[in-house]
């Protein structure tokens, strides 16, 4: 059974940083592609980071230069680093693995406010 768990969500001021990890089960995690996706209510989920197997990064256009993804291989996990949080990284954070079919976490809340 696959299982993505998702930890670090919370309220910070902006400015300030907060770091999310994704802990995965269930499948052969070095094979998966990961990521992050964001949802706020109305809006379509939206990629935030994703990282490859094989290294490539790819960022949203609003979070390139604040957040940073990387994965443990070791230990099945994937952490995405938000440095600058802005008011509008506000949202739902799901960790998603894909390798032919996306699985999901549950997701978790992050709120970016003063």
């Amino acid at each position: 059974q696959v299982q993505l768990v998702e930890s670090g969500g919370g309220l910070v001021q902006p400015g300030r940083s907060l770091r999310l990890s994704c802990a995965a089960s269930g499948i052969i995690f070095s094979i998966y592609d990961m990521g992050w996706y964001r949802q706020t209510p109305g809006k379509q989920r939206e990629l935030v980071a994703a990282l490859t197997s094989g290294g490539v990064t790819n960022y949203a256009e609003s979070v390139k230069d604040r957040f940073t993804i990387t994965r443990g291989n070791a230990k099945n996990t994937v952490v995405l680093q938000m440095n600058s949080l802005k008011a509008e990284d506000t949202g739902v954070y799901y960790c998603t693995a894909y390798y032919g079919r996306n699985f999901w976490g549950q997701g978790t809340q992050v709120t970016v406010s003063s």
